[in-house]
């Protein structure tokens, strides 16, 4: 990404850090938004495992989602951010320099305008605020974007697919052996930077209040098997 924008061939994008900043502090460009600025506390990224082996495997499936919950608790806790910074700069991770990685990790983030830099507490949010569960509302809200660009149909049955996919008792019960709240928090409609409002109880009405979208599709989604 920063060589084609410094060679010209092309004029912006949209990455995840340190990417960003390195631009930033070579002086080949600045930040126009960050993920702050257009859903703070977005879902990102996810631990996902085939339903078939989830039931073969369950207190597989158990720790593997214990673990992730220690670790983001762990990532969360700033006093070990240098440990992680520095795992994080080996060539066989990330690979980059460290003061590239350091804005918003640890440090105040620049933007590379004349805005001051900031620190940004919840700029890399791991755990705080039950980061890790599996929020139904955030599925469906996936579920309306994939449907608005033609992707797949929207899910009469979404309920059924939600409680599926989205395992919030393999989070409770994870949670719950670490000592840890295991109750799914209501995160109530979503607000995006826009003025947009996602209302989960109505997630029909808000697919067909975009403005941009393709032409939209509403189906029952089989997601088992059909016998022949």
């Amino acid at each position: 990404m920063v060589a084609n924008l410094q060679s010209g061939n092309i004029v912006g994008y949209c990455v995840g850090e340190p990417w960003n900043s390195r631009a930033v502090q070579e002086d080949l460009g600045f930040v126009i938004a960050t993920d702050l600025d257009i859903w703070a506390g977005h879902l990102e990224k996810v631990l996902g495992v085939r339903e078939d082996w989830a039931e073969k495997h369950p207190q597989t499936h158990i720790a593997l989602v214990k673990a992730l919950l220690q670790a983001c608790e762990y990532c969360d806790d700033r006093r070990n951010r240098e440990e992680i910074l520095e795992l994080l700069c080996r060539p066989q991770y990330v690979g980059s320099t460290a003061a590239y990685m350091r804005p918003g990790f640890l440090d105040p983030y620049s933007r590379g305008t004349d805005v001051t830099a900031q620190m940004l507490p919840r700029y890399n949010q791991f755990y705080v605020d039950q980061t890790n569960c599996p929020y139904r509302v955030e599925g469906l809200w996936v579920m309306t974007q994939l449907a608005r660009w033609g992707i797949t149909p929207f899910p009469k049955n979404w309920i059924e697919i939600l409680d599926r996919v989205r395992r919030v008792d393999v989070f409770g019960e994870a949670a719950r052996e670490l000592g840890l709240v295991d109750i799914e928090p209501d995160r109530g409609p979503i607000q995006f930077f826009d003025g947009t409002v996602f209302n989960p109880d109505d997630p029909i009405r808000y697919l067909n209040s975009l403005k941009i979208k393709r032409e939209i599709r509403v189906e029952e989604v089989l997601i088992d098997p059909v016998a022949v």
